[in-house]
Protein backbone atom coordinates (compact mmCIF):
# COMPACT_ATOMS: atom_id res chain seq x y z
CA UNK A 1 0.00 0.00 0.00
CA UNK A 2 1.18 3.73 -0.54
CA UNK A 3 1.72 5.83 1.74
CA UNK A 4 -0.38 9.14 1.06
CA UNK A 5 2.76 10.81 3.52
CA UNK A 6 5.62 10.38 0.54
CA UNK A 7 5.62 11.83 -2.28
CA UNK A 8 8.11 12.07 -4.98
CA UNK A 9 7.91 14.88 -6.90
CA UNK A 10 9.78 14.38 -10.42
CA UNK A 11 10.25 17.50 -12.53
CA UNK A 12 10.90 17.00 -16.24
CA UNK A 13 11.47 18.71 -18.90
CA UNK A 14 13.89 19.33 -22.39
CA UNK A 15 17.20 19.61 -22.02
CA UNK A 16 17.97 23.54 -21.24
CA UNK A 17 14.03 24.20 -19.98
CA UNK A 18 15.64 25.40 -16.59
CA UNK A 19 14.90 21.94 -14.34
CA UNK A 20 17.91 22.68 -12.44
CA UNK A 21 16.70 26.42 -10.96
CA UNK A 22 13.50 25.27 -10.23
CA UNK A 23 14.66 22.67 -8.31
CA UNK A 24 16.78 24.09 -5.86
CA UNK A 25 14.71 26.82 -5.11
CA UNK A 26 11.77 23.54 -4.66
CA UNK A 27 14.32 22.10 -2.58
CA UNK A 28 14.93 25.12 -0.78
CA UNK A 29 11.24 25.23 -0.20
CA UNK A 30 10.37 21.79 1.33
CA UNK A 31 13.80 21.32 2.58
CA UNK A 32 14.43 18.29 1.00
CA UNK A 33 17.34 16.52 -1.25
CA UNK A 34 17.42 15.99 -5.16
CA UNK A 35 17.99 12.66 -6.93
CA UNK A 36 19.34 13.44 -10.46
CA UNK A 37 17.92 10.69 -13.25
CA UNK A 38 20.18 12.17 -16.05
CA UNK A 39 22.30 9.66 -17.13
CA UNK A 40 24.82 11.76 -18.53
CA UNK A 41 25.12 13.53 -15.19
CA UNK A 42 26.25 10.23 -13.14
CA UNK A 43 29.54 10.35 -15.03
CA UNK A 44 32.31 12.12 -13.29
CA UNK A 45 34.60 12.66 -16.08
CA UNK A 46 31.81 14.52 -18.20
CA UNK A 47 31.48 17.77 -16.85
CA UNK A 48 31.36 20.48 -19.34
CA UNK A 49 29.37 18.36 -21.92
CA UNK A 50 26.37 17.03 -19.62
CA UNK A 51 25.34 20.43 -17.89
CA UNK A 52 25.97 19.64 -14.46
CA UNK A 53 24.96 21.54 -12.01
CA UNK A 54 27.49 24.02 -10.63
CA UNK A 55 29.68 23.51 -7.84
CA UNK A 56 27.80 25.88 -5.56
CA UNK A 57 24.41 24.82 -6.85
CA UNK A 58 25.24 21.28 -5.82
CA UNK A 59 26.88 22.60 -2.59
CA UNK A 60 23.00 24.52 -1.62
CA UNK A 61 21.33 21.16 -1.64
CA UNK A 62 22.13 17.54 -1.57
CA UNK A 63 22.55 15.87 -4.76
CA UNK A 64 22.12 12.11 -5.35
CA UNK A 65 23.57 9.72 -8.44
CA UNK A 66 25.57 13.10 -9.78
CA UNK A 67 29.18 12.51 -10.57
CA UNK A 68 28.30 9.02 -8.98
CA UNK A 69 29.92 6.73 -11.62
CA UNK A 70 33.44 6.83 -13.93
CA UNK A 71 32.84 6.39 -17.15
CA UNK A 72 34.35 2.72 -16.77
CA UNK A 73 31.87 1.76 -14.82
CA UNK A 74 29.15 -0.58 -15.89
CA UNK A 75 25.61 1.08 -15.22
CA UNK A 76 22.68 0.44 -17.02
CA UNK A 77 18.70 1.47 -16.17
CA UNK A 78 17.39 -2.06 -14.45
CA UNK A 79 20.64 -0.55 -11.62
CA UNK A 80 19.58 2.96 -11.46
CA UNK A 81 16.00 1.33 -10.79
CA UNK A 82 17.17 -0.65 -7.87
CA UNK A 83 20.11 1.65 -6.39
CA UNK A 84 16.89 4.78 -6.66
CA UNK A 85 14.22 2.73 -5.12
CA UNK A 86 16.82 2.03 -2.37
CA UNK A 87 17.61 5.51 -1.65
CA UNK A 88 14.36 6.67 -1.85
CA UNK A 89 13.33 4.31 1.47
CA UNK A 90 16.40 5.97 3.15
CA UNK A 91 15.54 9.33 2.28
CA UNK A 92 11.79 9.00 3.11
CA UNK A 93 12.99 8.43 6.52
CA UNK A 94 13.75 12.19 6.88
CA UNK A 95 11.61 13.83 4.33
CA UNK A 96 8.23 13.40 3.46
CA UNK A 97 9.12 14.17 0.25
CA UNK A 98 11.35 14.03 -2.06
CA UNK A 99 12.71 15.74 -5.80
CA UNK A 100 13.80 14.13 -8.97
CA UNK A 101 14.69 15.33 -12.20
CA UNK A 102 15.95 14.79 -15.23
CA UNK A 103 15.46 14.91 -19.17
CA UNK A 104 15.98 10.99 -19.13
CA UNK A 105 12.62 9.48 -19.62
CA UNK A 106 13.08 6.09 -19.53
CA UNK A 107 14.81 6.72 -15.82
CA UNK A 108 12.20 8.20 -14.44
CA UNK A 109 9.87 5.77 -15.95
CA UNK A 110 11.41 2.77 -14.13
CA UNK A 111 11.20 4.68 -11.02
CA UNK A 112 7.33 5.14 -11.58
CA UNK A 113 6.15 1.81 -12.81
CA UNK A 114 9.16 -0.63 -13.05
CA UNK A 115 10.73 -1.78 -15.92
CA UNK A 116 9.93 -4.06 -18.29
CA UNK A 117 11.22 -7.62 -18.41
CA UNK A 118 12.92 -7.89 -22.27
CA UNK A 119 13.39 -11.44 -23.89
CA UNK A 120 16.94 -12.74 -24.33
CA UNK A 121 17.81 -12.45 -27.72
CA UNK A 122 20.67 -14.44 -29.57
CA UNK A 123 24.16 -12.97 -29.34
CA UNK A 124 24.72 -13.36 -32.48
CA UNK A 125 22.20 -10.64 -33.38
CA UNK A 126 24.30 -8.22 -31.43
CA UNK A 127 27.23 -8.88 -33.11
CA UNK A 128 25.88 -8.43 -36.12
CA UNK A 129 24.52 -5.26 -35.66
CA UNK A 130 27.57 -4.18 -34.27
CA UNK A 131 29.32 -4.88 -37.66
CA UNK A 132 26.96 -3.21 -39.59
CA UNK A 133 27.38 -0.28 -37.37
CA UNK A 134 31.06 -0.36 -38.02
CA UNK A 135 30.51 -0.44 -41.87
CA UNK A 136 27.87 1.66 -42.64
CA UNK A 137 27.37 4.14 -39.38
CA UNK A 138 24.96 5.37 -36.84
CA UNK A 139 22.50 6.59 -39.53
CA UNK A 140 21.79 2.75 -40.82
CA UNK A 141 21.10 1.93 -37.13
CA UNK A 142 18.67 4.76 -37.04
CA UNK A 143 16.79 4.15 -40.49
CA UNK A 144 16.48 0.04 -39.38
CA UNK A 145 14.61 1.46 -36.22
CA UNK A 146 13.17 3.70 -37.92
CA UNK A 147 11.81 0.70 -40.15
CA UNK A 148 10.74 -1.55 -36.90
CA UNK A 149 10.14 0.38 -34.31
CA UNK A 150 8.63 3.76 -35.42
CA UNK A 151 7.24 4.44 -31.34
CA UNK A 152 10.65 3.87 -29.88
CA UNK A 153 12.18 6.04 -32.41
CA UNK A 154 10.64 8.77 -31.41
CA UNK A 155 11.96 8.83 -27.98
CA UNK A 156 15.08 7.24 -27.83
CA UNK A 157 18.63 9.35 -27.81
CA UNK A 158 19.32 8.49 -32.07
CA UNK A 159 23.18 9.57 -31.24
CA UNK A 160 23.38 6.08 -28.64
CA UNK A 161 24.57 3.52 -30.66
CA UNK A 162 24.35 1.16 -27.61
CA UNK A 163 20.41 1.75 -27.01
CA UNK A 164 19.97 1.45 -30.80
CA UNK A 165 21.39 -1.93 -31.40
CA UNK A 166 19.47 -3.26 -27.78
CA UNK A 167 15.95 -2.18 -29.68
CA UNK A 168 17.15 -3.53 -32.49
CA UNK A 169 18.01 -7.09 -31.65
CA UNK A 170 15.41 -7.16 -29.70
CA UNK A 171 13.13 -6.25 -32.57
CA UNK A 172 14.71 -8.66 -34.64
CA UNK A 173 15.05 -11.96 -32.13
CA UNK A 174 11.31 -11.55 -31.51
CA UNK A 175 10.26 -10.40 -34.38
CA UNK A 176 8.14 -8.04 -32.38
CA UNK A 177 8.92 -3.76 -31.82
CA UNK A 178 10.73 -3.04 -28.59
CA UNK A 179 8.51 -0.73 -27.63
CA UNK A 180 6.07 -3.67 -27.44
CA UNK A 181 7.61 -5.08 -24.83
CA UNK A 182 7.85 -1.65 -22.38
CA UNK A 183 4.08 -1.06 -21.66
CA UNK A 184 4.04 -3.31 -18.86
CA UNK A 185 3.17 -1.58 -15.52
CA UNK A 186 3.82 -3.62 -12.29
CA UNK A 187 5.97 -1.98 -10.09
CA UNK A 188 4.73 -1.87 -6.70
CA UNK A 189 5.77 1.73 -5.35
CA UNK A 190 5.49 2.89 -1.21
CA UNK A 191 4.96 6.61 -2.61
CA UNK A 192 2.68 8.63 -4.57
CA UNK A 193 4.49 10.54 -7.73
CA UNK A 194 3.82 13.66 -8.39
CA UNK A 195 4.84 14.88 -11.72
CA UNK A 196 5.34 18.80 -12.90
CA UNK A 197 6.86 19.63 -16.67
CA UNK A 198 8.29 22.48 -17.55
CA UNK A 199 8.06 23.72 -21.12
CA UNK A 200 8.65 27.30 -23.32
CA UNK A 201 8.00 28.29 -26.62
CA UNK A 202 9.94 26.36 -28.91
CA UNK A 203 11.79 29.18 -30.53
CA UNK A 204 12.71 30.39 -27.06
CA UNK A 205 14.33 26.70 -25.92
CA UNK A 206 15.92 26.54 -29.36
CA UNK A 207 17.33 29.87 -28.44
CA UNK A 208 18.54 28.78 -25.03
CA UNK A 209 19.86 25.57 -26.62
CA UNK A 210 21.93 26.96 -28.89
CA UNK A 211 23.44 29.67 -26.14
CA UNK A 212 24.02 27.14 -24.24
CA UNK A 213 25.99 25.20 -26.66
CA UNK A 214 28.23 28.50 -27.20
CA UNK A 215 28.75 28.46 -23.19
CA UNK A 216 29.56 25.13 -23.10
CA UNK A 217 32.12 25.38 -26.13
CA UNK A 218 33.85 28.53 -24.42
CA UNK A 219 34.12 26.64 -21.68
CA UNK A 220 36.06 24.19 -23.40
CA UNK A 221 34.00 21.51 -24.68
CA UNK A 222 36.07 20.28 -27.59
CA UNK A 223 39.20 19.87 -24.96
CA UNK A 224 37.07 18.00 -22.64
CA UNK A 225 36.09 15.70 -25.85
CA UNK A 226 39.85 15.09 -26.93
CA UNK A 227 40.56 14.14 -23.36
CA UNK A 228 38.02 11.39 -23.72
CA UNK A 229 38.45 10.59 -27.26
CA UNK A 230 41.05 7.76 -26.36
CA UNK A 231 38.30 5.82 -24.61
CA UNK A 232 34.87 7.01 -27.22
CA UNK A 233 34.17 3.10 -27.65
CA UNK A 234 32.65 2.92 -23.90
CA UNK A 235 29.23 2.76 -23.34
CA UNK A 236 29.12 6.51 -21.15
CA UNK A 237 30.74 8.09 -23.87
CA UNK A 238 28.51 7.15 -27.42
CA UNK A 239 26.40 9.88 -26.55
CA UNK A 240 25.17 13.53 -27.54
CA UNK A 241 27.61 16.41 -27.33
CA UNK A 242 30.68 14.15 -27.52
CA UNK A 243 29.75 11.52 -30.63
CA UNK A 244 29.84 14.78 -32.76
CA UNK A 245 32.84 16.10 -31.39
CA UNK A 246 34.67 12.68 -31.73
CA UNK A 247 33.21 12.37 -35.01
CA UNK A 248 35.10 15.88 -35.69
CA UNK A 249 38.31 14.21 -34.33
CA UNK A 250 38.19 11.22 -36.52
CA UNK A 251 38.15 13.83 -39.62
CA UNK A 252 34.49 13.32 -40.72
CA UNK A 253 33.98 16.78 -40.96
CA UNK A 254 35.59 20.56 -39.90
CA UNK A 255 34.49 22.46 -37.04
CA UNK A 256 31.97 24.53 -38.19
CA UNK A 257 30.10 21.34 -38.93
CA UNK A 258 30.94 19.78 -35.66
CA UNK A 259 28.90 22.78 -34.01
CA UNK A 260 26.53 23.07 -36.15
CA UNK A 261 25.71 18.92 -35.44
CA UNK A 262 26.03 19.65 -31.36
CA UNK A 263 23.49 22.82 -31.75
CA UNK A 264 21.33 20.60 -34.38
CA UNK A 265 20.98 17.52 -32.38
CA UNK A 266 20.65 18.85 -29.06
CA UNK A 267 17.24 20.38 -30.48
CA UNK A 268 16.19 17.58 -32.04
CA UNK A 269 17.06 15.99 -28.91
CA UNK A 270 14.80 18.26 -26.38
CA UNK A 271 11.85 17.50 -29.16
CA UNK A 272 12.25 14.00 -28.36
CA UNK A 273 12.22 14.49 -24.63
CA UNK A 274 8.85 16.47 -25.01
CA UNK A 275 7.28 13.80 -27.18
CA UNK A 276 8.38 11.27 -24.04
CA UNK A 277 6.68 13.32 -21.33
CA UNK A 278 3.85 14.41 -23.37
CA UNK A 279 2.57 10.54 -23.09
CA UNK A 280 2.06 11.00 -19.24
CA UNK A 281 -1.55 12.66 -18.74
CA UNK A 282 -1.25 13.39 -15.46
CA UNK A 283 2.01 15.70 -16.05
CA UNK A 284 0.64 19.21 -15.73
CA UNK A 285 2.84 21.24 -17.50
CA UNK A 286 4.32 25.32 -16.38
CA UNK A 287 6.63 27.72 -17.83
CA UNK A 288 9.63 27.86 -15.30
CA UNK A 289 8.47 31.61 -14.46
CA UNK A 290 5.60 30.20 -12.94
CA UNK A 291 7.44 29.13 -9.77
CA UNK A 292 4.45 30.29 -7.22
CA UNK A 293 2.02 27.98 -9.09
CA UNK A 294 4.04 25.23 -9.28
CA UNK A 295 4.43 25.60 -5.28
CA UNK A 296 0.56 25.76 -5.00
CA UNK A 297 0.12 22.70 -7.41
CA UNK A 298 2.29 20.61 -5.46
CA UNK A 299 0.47 21.68 -2.06
CA UNK A 300 -2.92 21.22 -3.66
CA UNK A 301 -1.31 17.11 -4.30
CA UNK A 302 -0.28 16.72 -1.10
CA UNK A 303 -3.19 18.14 0.73
CA UNK A 304 -5.33 16.08 -0.98
CA UNK A 305 -3.32 12.86 -0.55
CA UNK A 306 -3.67 13.82 2.70
CA UNK A 307 -7.00 14.12 2.75
CA UNK A 308 -7.62 10.63 1.48
CA UNK A 309 -5.14 8.99 3.93
CA UNK A 310 -7.36 10.41 6.60
CA UNK A 311 -10.54 9.72 5.24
Amino acid sequence: MKSKNKHLLAIAGPTAVGKTEICLKLADNFHTEIISSDSRQFYREMEIGTAKPSPEELARVPHHFINSLSIWDSFDVKRFEKEAIELLHVLFKNHDLVIMTGGSGLFLEVIMHGMDEIPDVDPAIRQSLILSFEEKGIAYLQDELKKRDAVYFGSVDLNNPQRLMRALEVCIGTGKPYSAFRQKKTAKREFETILVGLEREREVLYQRIDQRMDQMIAAGLFAEAEALFPNRHLNALQTLGYSEIFSYLEGEYDYEEAVRLLKRNSRRYAKRQLTWFKRYPEMKWFHPDQYEAIIQYVQSKLEADKSKGES
